[in-house]
């Protein structure tokens, strides 16, 4: 803060959070410390790179005016972010009642005679503001965490015990649906066993009595057989040969 007899400054350093292609801007406080009204103008080093708004102004009395300085947008970033430029707030009393249209040239004349206050501010960049880095999931209080990495890289054994019992439940599901599945196909299986079987077995009887009559072929080894392959998709090499033998048995015997 600047501690002059009329005005005092804050801050006296200009703050810019520097970034490339975008505007830029900062505020300045004046303050009036006399009874008297106070005529103000702002020059920089660099008026094409800077905007001060107002430029020019009147303090009353015990009174504040804030300036804003703004920073056109740059298109690269100066060496080592370093900024040369500069600025000078001049401040002078004035009449009471004075407006910012009655601000002249010649009211800052020092050669003139008249008592002026300079105050000279330097530009600063500083790095913008980072976006605050996003809160990992599990991490509020009252949460369980997910599991940490100890100072060698491994996790803690303790942490890996509770993810893995985490776990543990869909891994049970997901075998119970397994065995279920296998014992249902299993006894699938052995139904189609043991219907394979009995099929055989009655075959066998029709063969017996075929070979005992000589006279002709039974429907029903056809009626079998047909029923075997469409019911239960058994259809047995030796089965199949067993049928025709007695086909052409009849056929030729005829």
């Amino acid at each position: 803060m600047s501690t002059g007899e009329l005005l005092s400054i804050e801050p006296l350093e200009l703050k810019f959070p520097f970034e490339l292609k975008k505007q830029i801007s900062c505020s300045l406080q004046l303050l009036n410390k006399t009874d008297n009204f106070v005529a103000f103008k702002v020059k920089t080093t660099n008026p094409k790179k800077y905007c001060v708004r107002p430029n020019t102004g009147i303090v009353l009395p015990r009174s504040t005016c804030d300036v804003i300085v703004t920073m056109q947008a740059q298109k690269e970033a100066p060496p080592d972010m370093q900024c040369k430029d500069k600025f000078l707030l001049q401040s002078v009393k004035t009449n009471d009642g004075a407006t910012p249209k009655d601000i002249t040239a010649e009211m800052f004349n020092k050669e003139a005679g008249h008592v002026v206050e300079d105050c000279k501010l330097r530009v600063v960049y500083v790095s913008p503001p980072q976006p605050p880095s996003p809160v990992a999931e599990g991490s509020e209080e009252g949460s369980s965490p997910r599991g940490s990495l100890s100072e060698n890289g491994n996790v803690n054994g303790s942490e890996f015990l509770n993810a893995t019992r985490s776990f543990e439940p869909q891994d049970k599901s997901a075998e119970l649906q397994a065995r279920s599945l296998i014992s249902k196909l299993t006894e699938e299986k052995n139904s189609a066993i043991q219907q394979n079987s009995k099929l055989r077995q009655e075959l066998e009887l029709l063969r017996r009595e075929s070979n005992k009559n000589r006279g002709g072929v039974s429907l029903s080894v056809c009626h079998l057989s047909w029923l075997a392959w469409h019911n239960y998709g058994v259809c047995l090499e030796e089965d199949i040969s067993v049928f025709l033998r007695l086909i052409f048995h009849h056929m030729f015997s005829s």
